[in-house]
């Protein structure tokens, strides 16, 4: 199959190394499209840039697209011998962020990548010139799926032996069905998902060493998090939710009408408190609305970056 980075980027994947927040060099995946007022595209978590698929070449004719797997992620490189550290994603977006562009961008993200968007926002934001955010997890009060909660409660020595063993390469099969089963969980439409989504969705967890690994770690951090949440210990959720006020540039919040994972209700509330935001719903869609509403939410982010006067060339 034709790799995907050389399909969708004129110079393929590219590489940057930036310093993590555990203090070490480690190598981050790219690709990039267009020229222009750049943006960045930020996946969520167990996922990779294929999951900007359909966007990137829609924003790309009118912007500077930089496409990019978080660390751990995708084909981005996988250090699994040190501990992660609570809130890492926010540090190394702001550093992905001064590596690839000589000006703010737009942040568009989505899932968990919005969360870390919306941190990054109330710490930084002299660095983002507007955001888009999608289903953004701001008041998840658990984990969304059962599958989620069972490897946040294995013990991360078992994850590592499954991993060190490439028991998902072996059993590459059960692997495929088991996420593409997760997938479609997650679609409005589940027949949307073809045999290529599949095949890539699951490719870094089969063909790259390391991926379950990272995912299990960044789980366990998700949990921990809602459980300090939820006894009032200090804890990033907390921390974003009450300073989501400080947010003064552009927002648009983008929600799927049928996502089971958090309702249209938590993007209500999140367009209350960002001063400057506007929100809109997106018909016919699960919480992978990237995969079946592409096509509306591209335009809505084209539009509101027109009226925002954010000049693409």
């Amino acid at each position: 199959m034709k790799d995907w980075w050389q399909s969708k980027f004129p110079q393929g994947r590219q590489t940057i190394v930036i310093i993590d927040a555990n203090g070490y060099p480690v190598k981050i995946a790219y690709g990039e499209k267009g020229t222009g007022k750049p943006i960045i595209l930020l996946h969520g978590l167990a996922s990779w840039s294929y999951n900007w698929r359909h966007s990137i070449e829609s924003l790309s004719q009118h912007y500077r697209v930089v496409c990019f797997d978080a660390k751990g992620f995708g084909f981005s490189e996988k250090p699994i011998s040190r501990p992660e550290k609570h809130g890492h994603q926010v540090i190394e977006l702001e550093r992905i962020i001064q590596a690839t562009c000589e000006q703010p961008p737009v942040i568009v993200a989505e899932s968990l990548g919005a969360l870390a968007a919306l941190a990054l926002s109330v710490k930084k934001p002299q660095l983002i010139a507007r955001l888009v955010v999608i289903n953004a997890p701001i008041f998840a009060e658990d984990l969304p799926s059962w599958v989620m909660s069972l490897i946040a409660q294995v013990p991360l020595e078992i994850i590592q032996k499954i991993d060190a063993q490439r028991l998902a390469y072996w059993l590459a099969p059960l692997v495929r069905e088991m996420i593409a089963n997760e997938r479609r969980n997650v679609l409005f439409d589940p027949t949307t998902l073809t045999q290529e989504d599949i095949y890539w969705i699951t490719y870094p967890f089969i063909e790259i060493p390391g991926t379950l690994v990272k995912i299990a770690e960044d789980l366990k951090i998700a949990i921990q998090e809602i459980r300090n949440f939820q006894a009032n210990q200090p804890n990033m959720l907390s921390y974003i939710q009450n300073n989501l006020s400080q947010i003064k540039f552009p927002t648009l919040i983008l929600w799927s009408e049928q996502d089971r994972w958090f309702p249209p209700i938590h993007g209500e509330k999140l367009h209350q408190l960002i001063p400057n935001s506007r929100f809109q719903i997106i018909p016919n869609c699960n919480h992978d609305a990237l995969a079946e509403a592409f096509e509306a939410i591209n335009l809505a982010i084209l539009e509101f970056l027109q009226d925002t006067a954010y000049s693409g060339k």
